[in-house]
């Protein structure tokens, strides 16, 4: 954002353009309060991410510019139309309670209907209780359905011989 500190007065959410040292930092501060057992993207994987036009990585920054929290919005295309997905919401420790995840979400969601995405779908573990609280709230539909997983980065995990 271009605003300087001092005429900020809330929150403002922004997408990612460019891979900065203040975004790396802001990842290695994130990612563990999502993930404890994957580590922080460094700036390879990053410039990776931004250069990928389906993924619009959103961030909230807080009143002083810093920023407190993301949100990855993933827009695809499927034989039944356009879809989205969201993944990887986080707020820093310090900056949750102030609403910045909801912020995030409504950016998001406004950013899928521009797409003309026909659902957006998430996944919440369901210790995250306020999480799954506020997708409640913004008209998540709790889903019955079956979530498979494989996972593909780990020692033997490779297709059945």
């Amino acid at each position: 954002m271009t605003a300087d500190s001092s005429s900020r007065t809330g929150p403002t959410i922004e997408r990612a353009r460019a891979v900065t040292p203040e975004l790396v930092g802001a990842m290695a501060q994130l990612i563990p309060a999502l993930s404890a057992n994957r580590p922080p993207p460094d700036a390879a994987q990053l410039q990776a991410l931004l250069a990928d036009e389906r993924l619009h990585l959103f961030l909230a920054r807080d009143p002083q510019g810093s920023i407190a929290g993301m949100v990855t919005l993933i827009l695809y295309r499927v034989p039944t139309g356009p879809r989205a997905r969201i993944e990887d919401l986080v707020v820093s420790p310090r900056h949750r309670g102030l609403g910045l995840g909801r912020t995030l979400m409504e950016h998001a969601m406004l950013a899928a209907r521009q797409a003309h995405a026909h659902v957006l779908d998430l996944t919440s573990n369901p210790s995250r209780l306020d999480a799954n609280q506020l997708y409640l709230a913004l008209g998540f539909t709790r889903w019955e359905t079956n979530v498979y997983r494989k996972v593909l980065d780990e020692p033997g995990a490779g297709l059945p011989g």
